[in-house]
């Protein structure tokens, strides 16, 4: 990249993630891109997990980039004028990776809204999900759940009060340890990569 085209004229910036959820459609994570280079950021990775769906039905991509921050606050704002849907957008996150089981009618109690709720009440990230429903839509099914949050005990909390709306039981915690945001696509159990 040229200096010139930096909004700061070539200095060099500060490292960045960006949480992308994408569409799963042909050109998608390229116009997701086309707004960080034009915004002066220089991409230092890219993790575009295509086999993986978000509790939204999009794929979720992770994008480090360096840039000013002034830079990055004008490319955020470039990615969502441009709409895409921006997950979560700063430095690195300290936090814990919290699994929990959910054990219940997952389907009939739209799990998609639960996972929503959990992001939206706990201020967590989920960042895995395992669905086993043995009997398809109509028996018992059971989620694992992987979370990233600064609050432990109000992620925790918040779960226990959403199952508890939706008649789910809960089993908690499977495993906590401290990560950053970008160490959620850590296996907690083996901590190999996913």
């Amino acid at each position: 990249m040229s200096n010139d085209a930096r909004p700061d004229g070539g200095g060099r910036g500060r490292a960045y993630t960006v949480r992308l959820e994408l569409d799963d459609e042909p050109g998608e994570l390229l116009s997701a891109l086309e707004p960080i280079a034009a915004n002066g950021g220089n991409l230092l990775s890219i993790f575009h997990e295509r086999g993986s769906i978000t509790p939204r039905g999009r794929i979720p991509v992770e994008v480090a980039l360096e840039a000013t921050p002034e830079g990055f606050e004008t490319i955020v704002a470039a990615l969502r004028e441009a709409g895409v849907a921006v997950i979560q957008a700063g430095s690195e996150r300290y936090g814990e990776v919290l699994t929990v089981l959910l054990i219940g009618p997952l389907v009939d109690t739209d799990l998609s809204d639960t996972l929503s709720c959990l992001e939206r009440r706990a201020d967590a990230s989920v960042t895995d999900v395992s669905l086993s429903a043995p009997d398809g839509t109509d028996g018992t099914s059971t989620a694992r759940i992987r979370l990233v949050t600064a609050e432990v005990d109000r992620a925790l909390s918040v779960v226990h009060d959403a199952a508890s709306e939706k008649g789910l039981d809960v089993i908690e915690p499977l495993t906590m340890k401290a990560a950053t945001e970008t160490d959620a696509g850590t296996d907690s159990n083996t901590g190999t990569d996913r």
